[in-house]
């Protein structure tokens, strides 16, 4: 059979160009380093060697294990939960400063009584305040109000001395336990304060951040003493820290300081203590347990609480 021969002079067809595994419309010839398919400017990146197309870095992503704290925290830039409770602490004293009243709504109170300034006694309908007749928000409520700035002996300063220490150890723990364990070593001693001032103290009002703030001394004592790296000087902050709480028991709640510090500590050897296997899931269990301890707490205050008439 005879077999057909190109004409005299004639061409070979050309192949046709490589495009785009994504985009078939676009001509290219850049090949990625990992599949070798041909990838356009918008559907590779830079890598050590040559360019990968997008399904390969992001396959080489998802692959990559995330870098931990030492406690098992996820790694951030910054201290953001420091930043945001910062923040709305600021929040909550613009709005007393608009609205005194938001003081005693929102402070820590077992239970109580509270006439207006300006209601008439021979007419006002008396109404029972605190924790003990429902008012459970006061539990967490009262760590983000502080005392007005003409109220005696420290007005302002009551704010501005708890958001220092909030920066000053806020940023040090977070950094140590990522935002997520340590928004919750903060907010259980913010609860274990309150609840120690419920048991102890029913008929007080409280407020500031002050008892979270001796829970962060707490946990950042454990938290050294387990990590065996300590710069900011734990012992010196713990004595400092309990020699203030003994001073100011004329004008401040020693009882939320001492729950702060109590539900610290055992906020801190929770998540520091917790063993690599499973770590997660145990320190989680362990921080249920806080929690436990502190609403059993609650429930022996409420039924100590005496009936007011």
């Amino acid at each position: 059979m005879d077999t057909a021969q190109p004409a005299p002079g004639a061409t070979a067809p050309e192949a046709p160009a490589p495009v785009c595994f994504r985009h078939s419309g676009r001509e290219s010839y850049v090949r990625c380093t990992r599949c070798d398919r041909n990838v356009c400017p918008d559907c590779r990146r830079e890598a050590a060697v040559g360019y990968q197309c997008v399904e390969c870095v992001k396959s080489g992503r998802q692959g990559t294990r995330q870098a931990r704290t030492a406690f098992g925290g996820r790694i951030t830039g910054r201290p953001y939960a420091t930043i945001v409770l910062i923040v709305l602490n600021v929040a909550a004293y613009l709005v007393e400063l608009a609205r005194p009243e938001t003081v005693k709504q929102f402070a820590m109170l077992g239970s109580g009584v509270f006439v207006p300034e300006d209601a008439d006694p021979a007419t006002y309908v008396y109404h029972l305040s605190g924790v003990a007749h429902g008012e459970w928000y006061r539990l967490i409520t009262n760590a983000f109000v502080h005392l007005e700035p003409t109220a005696p002996p420290i007005g302002v300063l009551h704010i501005l001395s708890n958001l220092y220490w909030l920066w000053m150890l806020g940023r040090v723990v977070e950094d140590r336990l990522g935002v997520l364990r340590f928004l919750a070593l903060y907010l259980l001693s913010a609860l274990g304060a309150a609840a120690t001032e419920y048991l102890l103290a029913p008929g007080g009002l409280s407020l500031g951040a002050s008892g979270a703030i001796f829970g962060l001394v707490g946990g950042y004592w454990v938290l050294s003493r387990r990590q065996g790296y300590d710069p900011l000087g734990g012992n010196q902050l713990m004595v400092s820290f309990v020699v203030w709480m003994v001073l100011s028991m004329s004008f401040t709640s020693w009882q939320g300081h001492l729950g702060g510090l109590l539900t610290g500590l055992a906020a801190g050897a929770a998540l520091g203590y917790a063993p690599r296997q499973q770590r997660g899931l145990v320190q989680s269990i362990n921080l249920l347990a806080v929690l436990t301890v502190v609403a059993v707490v609650v429930v022996i205050a409420a039924d100590r609480v005496p009936p007011l008439t």
